[in-house]
């Protein structure tokens, strides 16, 4: 059931093997101390999809504002947590953030997702 205040998290470290995958998928160079932003937004992505609110989610609005780089090989954890249920529009608002082991902060924002079996 979701809440606010309800909150998911997943951690992983990207390796120098995972930024030449990306690279060969996107056509980008990447640089090797840093990991690219769009792989660190994935991390809440899957929350979103597969945890929080879980399958069936469809984004319709993200902002995330990056604070700092992730070095390649550092743990990394992101977290999304529910700020507010419209459960009359099927919307869910959250909180989205990622930190390092140190916990510095890499980035945070805000995702509004459509999710089945809003409650309030």
């Amino acid at each position: 059931m979701m809440e606010v205040g309800r909150k998911a998290s997943l951690s992983r470290s990207f390796t120098a093997g995972d930024l030449a995958d990306f690279a060969a998928l996107t056509g980008q160079e990447v640089g090797h101390d840093s990991v690219p932003e769009p792989l660190v937004a994935a991390l809440i992505s899957h929350l979103l999809g597969v945890h929080l609110p879980g399958p069936g989610t469809n984004y319709l609005k993200q902002e995330l504002v990056f604070h700092a780089p992730a070095p390649v090989g550092a743990g990394l954890t992101a977290e999304v947590e529910i700020t507010r249920l419209r459960p009359e529009k099927q919307l869910v608002d959250l909180q989205a953030s990622c930190r390092d082991a140190d916990g510095r902060l890499i980035c945070a924002g805000r995702s509004l997702v459509l999710a089945r079996d809003v409650a309030g």
